[in-house]
């Protein structure tokens, strides 16, 4: 009933930065939560970013500071906007949503494909 497109990934240089997207689409009645994920290989994934309740952000401590979680409700779209990458932050990224439809009483957990980034030395 619910997909989760990611996009935004590549390849870039140690430094530089990306802004990955992920737009939720179908049988939506509302998202109580959009977050941030990441695998790389031979790695559990890890939680990248995700908003609290409370109004702040829990970041890894390994890109605080340099990833910052946005998210457009009118779009179902949320963002990652990645600066100063390093090498270490080459994985999959995964966007995660607790997302709630016509045929479900309880909110679900929807996954995006994952984009792949890749940053070079």
């Amino acid at each position: 009933q619910v997909q989760l497109v990611e996009s935004g990934g590549g390849l870039v240089q140690a430094g530089g930065s990306l802004r990955l997207s992920c737009a939720a689409s179908g049988s939506i009645f509302s998202i109580n939560g959009m977050q941030w994920y990441r695998q790389a290989p031979g790695k559990q994934r890890e939680l990248v970013a995700a908003p609290t309740t409370g109004g702040s952000t829990n970041y890894a401590d390994s890109v605080k500071g340099r990833f910052t979680i946005s998210r457009d409700n009118a779009k179902n779209t949320v963002y990652l906007q990645m600066i100063s990458l390093k090498p270490e932050d080459t994985a999959v990224y995964y966007c995660n949503a607790q997302v709630k439809t016509r045929s479900w009483s309880s909110p679900r957990d929807y996954w995006g494909q994952g984009t792949q980034v890749t940053v070079s030395a």
